[in-house]
């Protein structure tokens, strides 16, 4: 310990140390007597779930697992040597400490990926050197750790998602399909037995699906290439072309990662989720409504292009906007508004907007000289008038919040239909938000549909506090799991995959939590 303290990692057995705060707190509070030793059967334990951790989407060499392995065999043997009885009990601790860890926290920290991430890391009071201790000593070591561990519901269906994915690669991975025109039913073509294999091996094709002619692409494989685009968010027209020929294509290596990936998202936010939120899942173009744990509402959403990603945070809702007025946020001004008003002076005035001092007086747009104007002191506001073209549509859900982004109804209805939904500057525009709206309010006799619908008529602007808080997460999730269990696989829109999958298969690194006693954080 006086080692490990001193110079920060210890070797053991091959098994590089480095808890150099919590290990030697940990035998210290125990008078540096060995934690293990009257408990081998939860050493085991933790060495059978150390090698399957990769059923986690996590990595056993984190976990110490080879010299584990190894001196358990020798203890099995009563052949392990003082030193190394020792050195046994403080590679148990560290890889359970470890373990326990990635498990409530993820292996990645968010926060070194996005700054934008505010989603606090806490212990939530726990003492982690007693809650330590208590799985060690504990007479159901699996159930013991589990407890300690939340999970959002979706993480053992990632779980099953993974496993089946890795037991596709085991029998061999997917076809790969070649180039060539674009198939369509009712074809004749070479490639369409390695079609139907590569589906079946997915699911999306029944193995038990009658086939009367190998190389005719009929009816059923239609059926089958529909509920695959479906599943990877493409244009369900049961066509294989490029794009659909792409998705096919990809490595089942690849899905794999990309699972794991979404399985460390998950353990992020798992620890302080309440029964009633909102929740986008930005990559996914989804809004979802719980309450109580289940979901009462479920829409389409579009969120920002590329160049104008909609952050990951989560704030509280407390309020909404009926027939709100849009003031033109900095980005959108210097980028969009300034350079179509020099184009056309009439630009204000056919989008319904006006031109205000910094006290609200109304400025006519032909006094101003618009050629000497740049966003950066821009000595006016600009304001859209409430209405049916207004971009924020006739009802806006307010979580205040540093990036000007929230939710809203939309007059562009029509790109909800599209599979791909990175239209805006950064807020999430909703489909079906009157309904939202009613959910929310939780008020049958005064904000029913129909007295929603009533007040948004009269174009009045008017201010709705909502009950009580409303907490709302935009998270971004590549992999999700449908109710039935389907796998739905999306586009990596904004390129953030990469960079968790590096920090999965990464080192080890220690990030105390805020609430972490002082001494963890040295």
């Amino acid at each position: 310990m006086v080692q490990l303290g001193d110079h920060g990692s210890l070797e053991l057995e091959g098994a590089v140390i480095t808890s150099k705060q919590f290990l030697p707190e940990f035998y210290k509070q125990r008078d540096y007597q060995l934690a293990w030793s009257s408990h081998m059967d939860n050493a085991r334990a933790l060495a059978d779930r150390i090698l399957a951790s990769h059923q986690e989407g996590l990595v056993p060499a984190d976990y110490h697992a080879a010299g584990i392995q190894q001196l358990l065999a020798a203890a099995s043997d009563s052949k392990l040597s003082d030193v190394q009885r020792v050195d046994l009990d403080i590679m148990l601790s560290e890889a359970l400490a470890r373990y326990a860890y990635h498990l409530r926290f993820g292996k990645v920290n968010p926060e070194k990926l996005d700054a934008d991430w505010n989603m606090q890391r806490s212990f939530k009071g726990q003492d982690p050197l007693v809650e330590l201790q208590g799985v060690i000593d504990s007479k159901a070591f699996d159930a013991q750790l589990d407890a300690r561990i939340t999970q959002l519901p979706v993480y053992p269906q990632l779980r099953g998602a993974l496993a089946k994915y890795v037991a596709i690669g085991a029998a061999g991975g997917l076809p790969a399909i070649p180039a060539g025109p674009t198939l369509k039913p009712g074809m004749q073509d070479e490639r369409v037995p390695l079609v139907r294999q590569r589906l079946r091996a997915t699911d999306d094709l029944s193995v038990e699906t009658a086939v009367d002619d190998p190389l005719e692409f009929d009816a059923a494989l239609q059926a089958a290439v529909v509920q695959f685009q479906l599943r990877h968010g493409l244009d369900t027209d049961g066509f294989i072309g490029k794009g659909t020929l792409a998705a096919m294509n990809v490595p089942v290596a690849a899905r794999i990662d990309q699972i794991r990936v979404n399985l460390d998202r998950a353990r992020w936010v798992s620890q302080d989720i309440p029964e009633t939120f909102v929740i986008v899942d930005i990559a996914g173009f989804n809004a979802r409504l719980f309450r109580d744990g289940v979901v009462v509402w479920d829409e389409p959403a579009q969120v920002g292009k590329p160049y104008r990603s909609t952050p990951v945070f989560r704030e509280d809702m407390t309020y909404l906007e009926l027939n709100p007025t849009w003031t033109i946020p900095p980005t959108i001004l210097a980028n969009d508004i300034l350079p179509k008003v020099k184009k056309d002076p009439a630009y204000l005035q056919k989008k319904h907007m006006q031109l205000l001092t910094r006290d609200g007086k109304v400025v006519d747009p032909a006094s101003i000289d618009w050629s000497s104007m740049s966003a950066r002191g821009f000595p006016y506001i600009i304001r859209q008038t409430p209405g049916p073209h207004n971009a924020l549509g006739r009802v806006k859900f307010m979580f205040p919040n540093p990036h000007f982004v929230y939710l809203h109804d939309t007059p562009h209805q029509a790109l909800f239909s599209r599979s791909s939904r990175a239209f805006s500057s950064g807020c999430i525009r909703v489909n079906n938000p009157y309904r939202l709206a009613e959910l929310l309010l939780q008020d049958e006799d005064n904000w029913n549909r129909e007295k929603i619908v009533a007040a948004v008529d009269t174009v009045k602007q008017q201010r709705v506090s909502l009950p009580g808080p409303v907490p709302v997460l935009l998270l971004y999730w590549t992999v999700n799991i449908g109710a039935d269990g389907t796998v739905y696989f999306r586009d990596d829109i904004y390129q953030r995959d990469a960079k968790v999958l590096a920090g999965l298969d990464g080192q080890f690194e220690f990030d105390a939590p805020a609430d972490a006693p002082d001494w963890l954080k040295n």
